[in-house]
């Protein structure tokens, strides 16, 4: 699939009507919790409507165009909000939607933002597993680490935004480490300032929610490697969300002299519309018996064993899933929104572009159906949940 037909198929769906939602979840029924970063219950089987707090800020509507066309309303904040939540590890069985939940305080250094998308990830999947329970956060949990949407209300020491403000960003700073029980799948979500970076102005919130863990993965995964301009890298699994984005950054930030990726056949094309010199069609060729060898591969995909064998004498290989052979190395993002103001004037232009799988955006009330495509593995870009509501 082209770049522009997958873009253009993502754009026919952001106009999806968000089938009604059942008023109570049976987890609201069963449990009423505390969040360990907001003391009021996040569950209140004894909440059936929104009241509302004294302060009224401004929210855009979402729609299918860029944000300066967007028309502005006035919103009320509510105390209750519509989210996924899971009491247990397991399976998508364990997703719960709940129309109760408080909206979560907000800390000095946070923002309450509005969300109108977000994305689903890899690392998502495998909390909800409970892969990292040790490190994890108490349950239950909201899931979600990618968001875009706009700030409804600010902490008292945020400096760089104001309410109304469109913004993007991962909004747990370690991934496997703490992450938040107040994820991004939810109408408002709390993060610190520090997270977040202005939303492209070129790219609506579906879009934009796409992009944070992915492109921050990316780009410091790259940065890790010291790959620098003039040199070569083979992305593994790059019609994938991160690899998609390693392709463009190598090519488009880093100044890569040659980007080989690969992919299966349907996805050939475009690998080279975000920039490949040589797309590889996997179910054809082993990359590793290839004659050319690489500075840098980076695997996406969980194949180090043979991604040691296609770079060149004192090469890296970055592994982002799987056991990993020497001298390839595994690391865990950390987000930051600098590192997401850094890449905006390459997203504002156009050189590095999000690509949303075209099955999407999945509507809110389709978590489920969105997390077990997701773990086919076989999404093209990201998975992406819009609208929110």
């Amino acid at each position: 699939m082209s770049l522009c037909a997958a873009l253009s198929s993502t754009t026919s769906h952001l106009t999806t009507i968000l089938p009604s939602l059942p008023s109570t979840s049976p987890l609201s029924r069963r449990f009423s919790f505390t969040f360990r970063e907001n003391r009021n219950p996040i569950l209140s089987p004894h909440r059936h409507s929104f009241s509302t707090r004294p302060t009224r800020v401004l929210v855009k509507s979402q729609t299918t165009a860029p944000a300066s066309s967007e028309a502005v309303k006035v919103t009320p904040v509510p105390s209750d909000m519509k989210a996924w939540v899971y009491g247990e590890y397991g399976g998508v069985d364990v997703l719960k939607f709940d129309s109760n939940v408080a909206v979560p305080d907000v800390k000095e250094d946070q923002v309450l933002v509005r969300v109108f998308a977000a994305a689903l990830n890899p690392v998502d999947a495998k909390r909800r597993q409970g892969k990292f329970k040790a490190t994890d956060s108490p349950l239950p949990t909201v899931p979600g680490y990618d968001v875009a949407g706009v700030v409804v209300k600010v902490g008292s020491q945020v400096k760089d935004f104001k309410e109304g403000d469109e913004v993007y960003g991962n909004v747990n700073e370690k991934a496997l480490e703490g992450p938040k029980q107040f994820g991004s799948l939810a109408e408002y979500t709390a993060v610190e300032e520090k997270l977040l970076a202005p939303k492209p102005k070129n790219l609506d919130f579906a879009q934009a929610a796409g992009l944070p863990l992915a492109i921050e993965t990316a780009y410091e995964g790259l940065e890790r490697t010291g790959f620098s301009s003039g040199k070569s890298i083979l992305v593994l699994n790059g019609s994938g969300g991160v690899g998609s984005l390693v392709i463009q950054l190598a090519k488009q930030v880093f100044g890569a002299s040659r980007v080989a990726a690969t992919s299966s056949t349907r996805n050939l094309e475009l690998l080279k519309s975000l920039g490949a010199d040589l797309a590889i069609d996997y179910t054809k060729d082993n990359f590793e018996d290839l004659p050319e060898k690489f500075d840098v591969v980076y695997d996406a995909i969980g194949q180090c064993d043979r991604a040691v064998k296609a770079i060149k004498e004192g090469g890296s290989v970055v592994a982002l899933t799987g056991a990993v052979t020497p001298p390839g190395f595994r690391f865990v993002v950390t987000s930051n929104g600098a590192v997401l103001r850094k890449l905006n004037p390459y997203l504002e232009s156009g050189k590095v572009k999000p690509i949303v799988d075209p099955k999407g955006p999945f509507p809110f009330s389709q978590l489920a159906e969105a997390f077990s495509y997701l773990e086919t593995n076989r999404a093209t870009g990201k998975v992406v949940i819009h609208p929110i509501s």
